[in-house]
């Protein structure tokens, strides 16, 4: 089936395939696993599929409370039918509680609740580590306008609402997360709306109780239990039951 689609572009965990009809495009979502700007890759199988599964249940809420995403519906376990958008080159990071390079960069303790949610804006761009970003760099090298930075900061808390809530409500600190937008053209009409994904590779959740990890700093950091991890995550949200595994093997199938 994929042979007789029109491949668009292949990033490090998803496809791009032309959609049935125009302005769609199927998102496939891959085992591949990276960190680092893919300087550590792997592929975990299963991991895909728990992916888009999460990420869909997520995106039918958002859809469902109002809130513009690119996403339509699932197509099977791994393949999600989207919306063509037009990307804006930011990854937009949410933080509740201090982890990962924010508590490095400013000598926070992990695990540190933060004064209140902080909104960080990177430049995508794999070749140069993704840098962070100002809103001054933002609208002086037209990467998005005024308007659409608070059309983004607006959302991002309205989202980072949302997911504390629905996570604390099934035993999970939402530590931070990454999201990222997109513009979707209408005719004369354009406006900026969710894109990309919501999943455990892309959010740090913290058991309540214990503090352990369910999401990408197991395979960051070398704990390993990545799938486990993710099913975990997926069977308290009601998405897999206890005796529906969503994956054949619990085994590291490739590394480089």
């Amino acid at each position: 089936m994929n042979n007789r689609r029109t491949r668009i572009y292949e990033g490090k965990a998803k496809i791009l395939y032309e959609g049935p009809e125009p302005g769609t495009i199927v998102v496939h979502y891959k085992d591949d696993a990276t960190a680092f700007n893919a300087q550590k890759k792997a592929v975990i199988d299963g991991k895909g599929v728990l992916n888009q599964r999460i990420s869909e249940f997520i995106f039918t809420k958002l859809n469902e409370l109002g809130l513009p995403t690119h996403f339509i519906r699932s197509l099977n376990m791994r393949e999600q039918l989207v919306r063509s958008v037009e990307i804006i080159p930011l990854e937009v990071i949410v933080r509740n509680v201090a982890a990962g390079s924010l508590a490095k960069r400013l000598g926070l303790e992990e695990g540190q609740a933060l004064p209140r949610s902080i909104i960080e804006f990177c430049y995508k761009n794999d070749a140069l580590g993704d840098p962070m970003v100002s809103e001054e760099h933002i609208t002086a090298f037209g990467w998005a306008s005024p308007q659409e930075i608070d059309d983004i900061m607006h959302m991002s808390i309205r989202i980072n609402d949302f997911l504390t809530g629905l996570f604390l409500g099934i035993g999970i600190r939402l530590v931070d997360f990454k999201i990222e937008f997109g513009r979707l053209f209408d005719g004369d009409m354009m406006r900026v709306v969710l894109a990309d994904e919501i999943s455990p590779d892309s959010c740090r959740l913290w058991d309540i109780k214990t503090n352990d990890k369910l999401d990408k700093d197991r395979f960051r950091r070398d704990m390993g239990g990545l799938v486990e991890a993710y099913q975990e995550v997926a069977r308290r949200l009601g998405i897999i039951g206890e005796d529906k595994p969503e994956r054949s093997r619990p085994t590291l199938v490739k590394s480089d």
